[in-house]
């Protein structure tokens, strides 16, 4: 019996849920989903306050999916 208790041990996620804040200081913010070991991410995405496209980067990690 203790030794199926051991088997059953979660492993970890393979993806996390990251914060990524625009660049351009308006303070907009959305989620994305990232792999667990890749590189942080920075991408293009359209931010509404500004009305066009600038720079997001990952601020931090908010959990894992």
């Amino acid at each position: 019996m203790f030794l199926s208790a051991v088997s059953f041990a979660k492993s970890k996620s393979k993806n996390i849920l990251v914060r990524m804040v625009s660049q351009a200081g308006t303070g907009y913010s959305f989620n994305a989903k990232r792999r667990r070991l890749q590189e942080k991410l920075t991408l293009l995405h359209y931010d509404p306050v500004v009305k066009t496209k600038v720079l997001f980067v990952e601020q931090k990690k908010i959990r894992s999916l």
